[in-house]
């Protein structure tokens, strides 16, 4: 039996920390074990191969507007093969990097196979049984697969697939409106598919603000159509093989109806991949949906195994997952006691428009707060210079405060390089007082986007003064 000082389930974020120990104790010896392609989900088939494949169809809409600035342009076809090939060139490279720099490591054992515990500190990979000081459990997570009588049998992409295409479908249809249904159908309605999203929850992207929701449905479904409130109940082939016809139900008034696709991309979010790990084998304890669950210091219910990024259920973003391996070095390696912070995890989704977001939304702080304690800071693109330059109209910028202490407790954007403005209410938060007037105080570049912000801080009203302005602006979710 193999016994090892570290014990790493997941080559992604995890090896962050993997690297610092390394540096610490050149002789350490390390278990890393990951049954998926090395460098994490990230990587390989998550937020970097799909924002390679985004910036295209970000490329093309930029060229669609042209003519709105006096600039005669013309698509005469896209191709598709070039754009995955492009995408899978950038992220192949990257991995047989990650895998030569794992196999030729004198600190590491790579195993690439399934890996499940079987005791206490104790784990089955491939035909060992290895052993471990520590564990670092950074299992990822994986697609929820929704149960949907034929789904199975008629066959359907996820997002571990679509970065493997070589052929454009003509049609799709997306079971889900969440992010990545978001950003997937954004990309193949640029790349010229029919694009179908059905989500069950009557909102689009339900976890947005429901008036940068209602906006992002309106400019999409321009050249998507999106179905909020339905639900997918059946999927059969069609006569001969080639292509899949969905029976859908309006869950408003139970009626059903049939759309039919080339292919079918399911997007209904993601699960836990603890059924393949066994931590309860290990004394390790998950929660009612199978995510590890961690103390504030992100350490198990296990002494000196540690769970972090999607393993444990929380923000599932690469950013997040970063974050949460410096919280891990400092107390699984370093022996502190380092509390991770979540009050502002950002988050973005890269559609047209682009959306981005941190800390609370309305409700939750006007719940938490109280409606006479929150104030809501409101700026539109196109009462800026850049943004009439820029001949955007209704995107916006939202800051919520606390009324007391001006501390920002929230914001969302949408429009624009929102993930980009995003960033300084973002700094903002990190500070000592998280005070909106740190925004609104600095000198801001004129005209540049980033005075949308400065004016959204600047600009704080009650919520009901807040929501007058919306309807005024036709800016309301209905």
């Amino acid at each position: 039996m193999k016994e090892y000082d570290v014990v790493v389930v997941g080559s992604g974020s995890a090896m962050n920390v993997v690297e610092a120990i390394i540096e610490d104790n050149p002789k350490v010896k390390v278990a890393v074990i990951d049954k998926d392609e090395p460098g994490g989900i990230c990587l390989t088939r998550g937020c970097i191969p799909s924002k390679i494949l985004l910036y295209p169809a970000e490329v093309l809409r930029t060229i669609e507007r042209a003519k709105e600035f006096g600039i005669a342009t013309e698509v005469k076809r896209v191709d598709f093969k070039a754009v995955m090939g492009r995408m899978r060139r950038l992220i192949d490279a990257d991995i047989d990097a990650i895998r030569r720099g794992l196999t030729s490591s004198q600190n590491i054992d790579y195993y690439h196979a399934p890996a499940e515990f079987a005791s206490p500190y104790t784990m089955k990979v491939e035909d060992e049984t290895i052993k471990g000081k520590m564990f670092l459990l950074g299992a990822g997570s994986r697609t929820v697969i929704p149960e949907v009588e034929g789904l199975e049998a008629a066959g359907y992409l996820t997002s571990d697939d679509v970065v493997r295409l070589t052929e454009l479908p003509e049609s799709l249809a997306v079971i889900g409106a969440g992010y990545i249904a978001a950003e997937y159908g954004h990309f193949f309605a640029s790349m010229g598919s029919k694009v179908t999203i059905i989500g069950r929850n009557p909102q689009f992207i339900a976890d947005e603000e429901p008036e940068v929701s209602a906006l992002a449905k309106r400019e999409l479904g321009k050249r998507i159509r999106i179905l909020t409130n339905h639900e997918v109940t059946k999927v059969h082939r069609k006569g001969g093989g080639v292509g899949k016809v969905l029976t859908i139900r309006d869950r408003a008034n139970g009626k059903s109806t049939a759309i039919e696709a080339s292919e079918v991309l399911v997007a209904a979010g993601r699960s836990p991949t603890t059924d393949i790990l066994h931590p309860e084998r290990a004394g390790i304890k998950t929660d009612a949906r199978g995510w590890i669950v961690v103390n504030e210091y992100l350490e198990t219910s296990q002494p000196n195994v540690w769970a972090l990024g999607d393993a444990t259920g929380k923000h599932l973003f690469k950013h997040k997952a970063n974050y949460d391996s410096q919280v891990v070095y400092y107390n699984a390696v370093l022996k502190r006691k380092v509390a991770a912070d979540y009050h502002a995890v950002p988050r973005a989704i890269f559609t047209d428009p682009e959306i981005a977001a941190v800390g609370m939304g309305e409700v939750e702080a006007v719940k938490k707060n109280g409606a006479g304690k929150v104030v809501v800071g409101f700026y539109r693109y196109e009462d800026t210079a850049k943004g009439e330059a820029m001949n955007v109209r209704d995107y916006f910028v939202k800051i919520i405060a606390d009324k007391d202490t001006s501390a920002i407790l929230g914001a969302h954007v949408v429009g624009p390089q929102a993930s980009v403005l995003i960033q300084e209410i973002v700094a903002a938060m990190y500070t000592e007082t998280r005070s909106v007037s740190s925004i609104y105080q600095a000198m801001h570049i004129h005209p540049a986007l980033s005075e949308v912000v400065e004016r959204a801080a600047g600009s704080m009203v009650p919520v009901e003064h807040y929501h007058h302005m919306l309807k005024e602006y036709g800016l309301e979710a209905s």
